[in-house]
């Protein structure tokens, strides 16, 4: 097979693997970024619920098998920016108390080798690079914030500030969500009438057609291409397995196939993994060797083991007085996150979802009413409100990824791991919407392709290869390389030890420029090959998009 020679190659074109590429790009290092999909068509389809969710239109054809060997679809996106471009641009930071053990009735989530303090000037880099539009400050459980973000808080529409009013009555602080979106706004922080997300509502799970998402393939793939020729994207080209040298510990490259079918190796003197937790795993676990025969990475028989996803639920409740909102995602609230007056461990976060459509409210109907036909789903909706409840997925050394003896992917997720917190989260947080006028039926409403929050929803993996000062319990060192290969990083969620109760996106993000900016230094190329100028697209300063 042919070979060709980059610096550094980096394998998935998510937020971490994208953040990652350009960073290092921007050192003048070549850099290849190979990504197993395509660039996600932008097409009616993209904002239609029954394509969407129904069809899984824009889910990976994929078949996995879960604890019991039972055969599922995850929901997986093979595409320029990875799983970004369905997210709903939810970008937060985890809590100080995150990066410290934390107890839960069925366990600890534990410490990581960093604090918040690490991480919080990555976090702010993040949230600029990301277009990131929020209010630092006015959520008394967060922690502290060096700089402001560049973008002002998106405002509330009518009916979501009457909410927000409601709920600090009843001596709650709900913020406004930070989000990842190009908007037009006015002085005081209100979309202006022609900005493109204002008019619509199809954030959560669809991709953008409008393309004003910040996505890994709009906030950096993009700019980073158009800026530094040194920058190769592969798409539609599938990474077999890693290639290591004759000592076992060095990878020299990646063996994959091309679009057209062809099997091709190209090498590399760094190799980046950022194809998801799952996927990543994976492939260090296809890759096994005679001096690495459990996989790469794996004298710890770590990799693959402590998967996390979150325990969520979609919740939609029931206004008596109508819902207008159109964009409804602008409210957050943390005051159930850590232990405290309503229970003694912590339950998690509560967020807005985007606005549920007729379709969405048919299916996620109690048995009987969904299917009656002369239902007014579209008057119903019209009062709903969404809303996302998240709480924490502990790491269990049984929750894990394999391969099965025909190379099929298994992903053993254990049921029942601290779900007492989301039980507990629901039912408070459902009183006081009824103490604020609301009605008191709610549905489980279905955010991806199921309702319930199973195996196959995989949005927020995270923890399969975590990263940790002790090589006996981690697979990753501090700065994310692989204990056993001096020149392997993972940049994805595998590296988080607990994942917290929020979005894991932008932590990924911030992690990666910290890990980016490492491998920049090892390189010997830590500035820019261009000089830096007013507006220019720049991973160490950046500008506005």
């Amino acid at each position: 097979m042919a070979s060709e020679h980059y610096d550094v190659l980096v394998v998935g074109s998510g937020p971490g693997g994208a953040t990652t590429a350009a960073r290092v790009a921007e050192t003048g290092k070549r850099v290849l970024l190979v990504e197993r999909g395509d660039y996600l068509p932008r097409e009616r389809d993209n904002w239609d619920s029954h394509a969407v969710f129904g069809a899984g239109k824009y889910t990976a054809d994929e078949t996995f098998y879960d604890l019991h060997e039972r055969p599922f679809r995850p929901e997986l996106h093979y595409c320029v920016g990875g799983n970004s471009k369905v997210y709903g641009a939810a970008l937060l930071r985890l809590l100080p108390a995150d990066f410290a053990d934390v107890r839960h009735p069925n366990g600890v989530a534990p410490a990581w080798p960093l604090s918040y303090a690490d991480m919080e000037p990555y976090y702010v880099r993040a949230e600029h690079l990301f277009w990131v539009h929020g209010k630092h400050g006015e959520d008394p459980f967060a922690g502290a914030a060096s700089q402001e973000y560049r973008y002002p808080a998106v405002q509330h529409e009518p009916r979501i500030q009457e909410l927000s009013d409601g709920l600090e009555k009843l001596g709650l602080h709900p913020f406004h969500m930070p989000l990842g979106l190009q908007l037009d706004q006015d002085a005081q922080g209100r979309p202006t009438a022609d900005s493109p997300c204002i008019r619509c509502d199809r954030i959560d799970g669809f991709p953008c057609l409008l393309g004003a998402k910040a996505d890994a393939e709009r906030a950096v793939i993009r700019p980073a291409l158009a800026r530094y020729p040194n920058l190769t994207l592969m798409t539609r080209t599938t990474v077999e397995r890693l290639v290591t040298d004759a000592t076992g510990r060095f990878v020299t490259g990646a063996e994959v196939t091309l679009p057209d079918g062809s099997p091709h190796t190209f090498s590399a003197d760094i190799v980046v993994l950022s194809a998801g937790a799952i996927l990543s795993a994976v492939l260090l676990l296809k890759s096994a060797t005679d001096k690495h025969p459990h996989g790469l990475a794996n004298s710890s028989d770590m990799v693959g083991r402590n998967y996390m996803r979150h325990n969520n639920l979609a919740l939609i409740a029931f206004s008596r007085e109508p819902n207008p909102t159109v964009f409804q995602k602008t409210l957050s609230l943390n005051d159930f996150y850590l232990a405290g007056e309503h229970w003694d461990y912590p339950m998690g976060n509560i967020q807005m979802l985007g606005k549920s459509d007729d379709w969405q409210i048919r299916g996620a109907a109690p048995h009987g009413l969904g299917s009656a036909p002369s239902a007014p789903f579209g008057e119903v909706a019209s009062h709903s409100l969404d809303f996302w409840l998240s709480s924490e997925d502990l790491p269990l050394r049984e929750s894990r990824v394999t391969l099965r003896r025909d190379g099929a992917i298994r992903l053993a997720l254990q049921p029942g791991n601290n779900t007492e917190a989301l039980t507990r989260l629901r039912k408070t947080f459902q009183r006081m919407l009824t103490q604020l006028g609301m009605a008191e039926m709610t549905f489980a409403r279905s955010l991806y392709l199921h309702k319930a929050f199973d195996a196959a929803a995989t949005a927020h993996q995270a923890g399969t290869a975590r990263f940790g000062t002790d090589p006996a319990t981690s697979v990753l060192d501090v700065n994310c390389r692989a204990n056993d290969l001096d020149n392997l990083y993972v940049v994805d969620g595998g590296f988080m030890p607990s994942i917290g109760a929020v979005n894991p996106t932008l932590t990924i993000i911030a992690n990666a420029l910290r890990v980016a900016d490492h491998i920049a230094e090892r390189t010997g190329a830590t500035t820019a090959s261009q000089p830096a100028v007013a507006g220019a697209y720049s991973l160490q300063h950046p500008q506005s998009p």
